[in-house]
């Protein structure tokens, strides 16, 4: 690339009717179109898919977990396996977190300080100290795409007091890593906004981080249990206050309404487990709601699980089959309705791209919304 930085991004149309933006990053494993839902595959795998399934069902780039690589098989050993893109044989952008949020999870076996975050081996119990440092070799071995600042995500609810200490502790670790950063013409550094849900804190966050001038910025610490309308306050809030200029990414949002919602507040992309793990429960998403295939009343059904989804899975398997492999935990299962799921969403971002160039995202959202029978959260 002729710029210095790993990716670049450019905003090829904004909405009329919302301000959502369609929009392409350049990486150096391909452009992506966004806004974008990426699938998640923690160790290096999304659960139960193959790249090349991945890619039929409109993948265009996908996840791995900093934590879970260090932990197995190691980041020196993807490194010595020429990178994550060799190493699972995926030859289109990945994106690694920073484990902040893994050390979040594993709220009751951690202790953080401003050196960094000391915590338990979820394998073995040994102690493990996350630095800043450590965090971006860590990512380096991996050699994803984009990587993310470690940062520290505040539990919900939090005090005032308590999620401005942390807020302050991230932005300082993010400045940290970036002075860490060696591989800024093949890794773009990522900065994470933190602070809660209080906007001021949100608002110093994104100052802070906007300062030390980001590839790209990725909101953090929402989508953690909170109620819906907590969510869309914060999004709404934070969303705009980033630069026009580069990518938004908010972390930890699969269900269909978040998605249509962090489009229409001008976010670039999203990452969740939701599909894989609602696969693995025997639930589909489909364009009349949620469908647990799973439940009895499916027993006779032989309609495809999503009678407008053009998908492997329904295009070539039943509601009754698929119930059948799931009530006997066979791995088919699983397979069937993920693949369906990850090509739901993707599809569904497709038309959410479509409908931005055509400045009627706002129309689609309520149609797709009364179709699909929103009442509440699904992810809360």
């Amino acid at each position: 690339m002729e710029n210095k930085e790993a990716i670049s991004f450019e905003v090829l149309h904004v909405d009329k009717s919302t301000g959502a933006r369609r929009g392409v990053i350049h990486t150096p494993h391909g452009d992506i179109q966004t806004p974008i839902f990426m699938p998640v595959g923690t160790q290096a795998t999304v659960k139960s898919m193959t790249p090349e399934e991945l890619v039929e069902n409109g993948a265009q780039i996908i996840l791995a977990n900093t934590y879970h690589l260090y932990e197995r098989p190691t980041d020196e050993l993807v490194a010595e396996a020429g990178g994550i893109h060799k190493f699972m044989n995926w030859n289109k952008p990945v994106l690694t977190d920073s484990g902040g949020f893994q050390v979040f999870s594993l709220a009751d076996i951690r202790n953080i300080t401003e050196e960094g975050a000391m915590f338990k081996s979820y394998l073995d119990g040994r102690k493990i100290l996350f630095t800043p440092e450590k965090v971006m070799k860590i990512e380096e071995n991996i050699g994803a795409d984009i990587i993310m600042a470690f940062d520290e995500c505040c539990p919900y609810p939090s005090s005032y007091e308590y999620t401005k200490q942390s807020m302050e502790r991230t932005t300082r670790w993010a400045k940290r890593c970036k002075d860490a950063h060696t591989t800024t013409d093949k890794q773009a550094l990522f900065g994470i906004v933190q602070g809660g849900f209080y906007e001021d804190l949100r608002e110093q966050s994104v100052k802070d981080l906007v300062a030390m001038d980001f590839p790209g910025y990725a909101i953090g610490g929402i989508s953690v249990g909170e109620p819906k309308e907590e969510f869309l306050k914060i999004l709404r809030h934070t969303a705009p206050l980033l630069p026009e200029n580069k990518p938004r990414y908010l972390m930890g949002v699969g269900s269909p309404d978040y998605l249509i919602e962090s489009a229409m507040a001008g976010i670039d992309m999203c990452d969740c487990v939701l599909p894989t793990r609602l696969a693995r429960n025997g639930t589909a998403m489909t364009s009349h709601g949620k469908l647990v295939v799973r439940n009895a009343t499916y027993e006779h059904d032989y309609s495809p699980v999503d009678d407008e989804c053009d998908c492997y899975c329904c295009k070539n398997y039943t509601r009754a089959y698929i119930r059948h492999l799931i009530k006997c935990n066979e791995i088919l299962g699983a397979r069937l309705l993920s693949i369906h799921n990850i090509k739901f969403l993707t599809n569904l971002m497709d038309k959410v791209r479509i409908e931005i160039e055509n400045d009627n995202l706002a129309n689609f959202a309520q149609e797709f919304y009364k179709k699909y029978g929103y009442t509440t959260n699904e992810e809360g």
